[in-house]
């Protein structure tokens, strides 16, 4: 919410009073988006299905500001002093929301979803109290038809500041835990804002001033130890002692390091483990690496880490390599970090490499150069890599649909062959096998292998392309898990893996997000 005078009326002398709590509705408006975006992100990043999360948080938020408008009519006298007593609880409950989320996930993960909407509920009616509290004060002064429009106006400008800062600013400088916290010290100067306005109005003074002090001791504490509250949190969730850890806009990015090396998450879901990445990043590559022949330009979309572009490498032929990673924090991550770097062979250093930080779909959107012009080469590659994290929401499902294929196809040279890992055949079949009818619906071939990856356990992958796969001769040297003799074993399917009857993912249904979902939640209970 938000309300502030008219520039012309805020220079015509207009009250202190009027001013002050106008100019406070443009921070109201601005905590109270910030508090429903953390709730909505926070749910996306640990529960996957961004758009069912977004969807219910935000649902549920304007419902719970529903019922807080409707129960200000039961605040008649003292205005103020309920006023203030309410952005206290908000600055208190809305700013510890994120880093009590956090702490649940990790300590009492059956009760996160009932605490998520709890907590949801209790903020979206204390924000929805003040909104009609601010006007009933101001309505003393103001008259209605302005009262209305001012209020209404810095209400959208709070919205309007805080969703540009947001993704952009707050929580890749800050972090969700911080950002939380800032702007419930920002409700807290509200609270001692009104203090000193209504000090002549408000009874037990000395009671309502050492509330707002403890409030800002307590936000201001948590908030030099936010730090010490991630790792609290990470460390029972994650188990292994966490090496690094950061927030983009895109991903929570956390890399452990324990007995079995180090393990990479992204928003909680394992990436790769140092034990037995070169499993699955040899099954990724070589089979459509070494069956191209003489592969010389190479795209790998996803895999920001850098392992899939360490065995592609292994192969003297390649002349450039074009990595397409939506998230620039990745990419720097696995190139200057020591230790990390060291795992992908510092092949992100190579001079062989491009690095473009930008999302896959609009990348294979730009228009290529005709196929039959000399220029063609500049646009096509040999071979494709998709290493993208499975669809557990839209966001990510889009690059799994046959609009997506549709422009990969437009990337292969007429020799070339595309690699996209596919999720589990055994966990979830119908998923891996719909990713197959998808590709085959834009006119490509689907070759579909599997490959056992402890830390994953059994998991697929499909090669597209315009003509059939062969077996390759021969495989580069120095490989731990694959060769030519077993090579062919991945490509057979038991009958517990077999393919089943599915339907084509399209942009218009994303039907691969709620099946992954429902099988793997018959998994792993979430």
């Amino acid at each position: 919410m938000s309300a502030v005078l008219s520039p012309a009326r805020a220079t015509a002398g207009a009250r202190p009073v009027e001013v002050a709590l106008l100019a406070s509705v443009f921070v109201i408006a601005a905590c109270g988006l910030v508090y429903e975006l953390t709730a909505a992100a926070l749910s996306s990043y640990l529960l996957g299905d961004s758009v069912l999360q977004f969807s219910t948080v935000i649902g549920t938020y304007l419902f719970a500001m529903g019922v807080g408008s409707w129960l200000s009519r039961y605040f008649e006298r003292q205005l103020p002093a309920h006023f203030l007593r309410i952005e206290l609880l908000v600055a208190l409950i809305g700013g510890a929301l994120p880093a009590v989320l956090f702490i649940a996930n990790a300590w009492v993960p059956g009760a996160f979803r009932l605490l998520l909407y709890g907590l949801v509920m209790v903020v979206g009616t204390l924000v929805g109290l003040e909104i009609p509290l601010v006007m009933r004060i101001l309505k003393r002064d103001v008259a209605l038809k302005d009262l209305v429009s001012q209020v209404l106006t810095f209400d959208y400008l709070g919205a309007l500041a805080v969703s540009i800062a947001f993704p952009l600013l707050l929580v890749p400088q800050l972090g969700m835990i911080r950002t939380g916290l800032l702007f419930g010290f920002m409700n807290a100067a509200v609270a001692v804002w009104a203090l000193w306005l209504f000090r002549h109005e408000l009874r037990r003074v000395g009671s309502h001033a050492a509330a707002c002090a403890l409030t800002l001791v307590v936000i201001g504490a948590a908030f030099v130890g936010a730090d010490r509250i991630t790792t609290v949190a990470e460390d029972k969730f994650y188990q292994d002692r966490i090496v690094f850890s950061a927030t983009s806009p895109y991903q929570r990015i956390v890399v452990t390091r324990g007995q079995l090396g180090h393990r990479l998450f992204l928003n909680g879901n394992l990436q790769f483990a140092e034990r037995d990445e070169y499993r699955y990043h040899e099954a990724l590559v070589h089979p459509a690496m070494a069956a191209q022949g003489a592969p010389n330009k190479v795209a790998v979309l996803g895999g920001g880490d850098g392992m899939a572009v360490r065995e592609i490498l292994k192969y003297p032929s390649v002349e450039q390599v074009t990595l397409v990673e939506l998230d620039p924090n990745m990419t720097k991550l696995f190139t200057e970090h020591e230790t990390l770097a060291a795992l992908n062979g510092g092949s992100l250093k190579s001079p062989k490499v491009k690095v473009v930080n930008t999302d896959a779909f609009q990348w294979l959107q730009q228009d290529p150069a005709p196929k039959t012009t000399g220029a063609a080469s500049d646009d096509l590659f040999d071979v494709i890599i998709v290493d993208f994290p499975d669809p557990t929401n839209f966001a990510i499902g889009k690059l799994y649909t046959n609009a997506f294929y549709a422009l990969l196809d437009k990337r292969l040279s007429a020799s070339g062959y595309a690699v996209i890992q596919t999720t589990s055949p055994l966990v979830a079949r119908q998923s891996f096998w719909t990713v197959a009818t998808t590709i085959e619906s834009v006119g490509l071939t689907a070759t579909p292998y599997h490959a056992h990856v402890p830390s994953f356990g059994e998991w697929g992958f499909i090669i597209a392309s315009r003509r059939p796969w062969r077996l390759p001769d021969a495989l580069p040297e120095g490989l731990q898990f694959l060769t030519p003799a077993t090579l062919p074993l991945l490509f057979d399917f038991p009958k517990d893996m077999a393919r089943v009857p599915t339907e084509v993912n399209r942009l218009s249904n994303q039907i691969l997000v709620t099946t992954y979902e429902r099988e793997w939640g018959k998994v792993v209970g979430h």
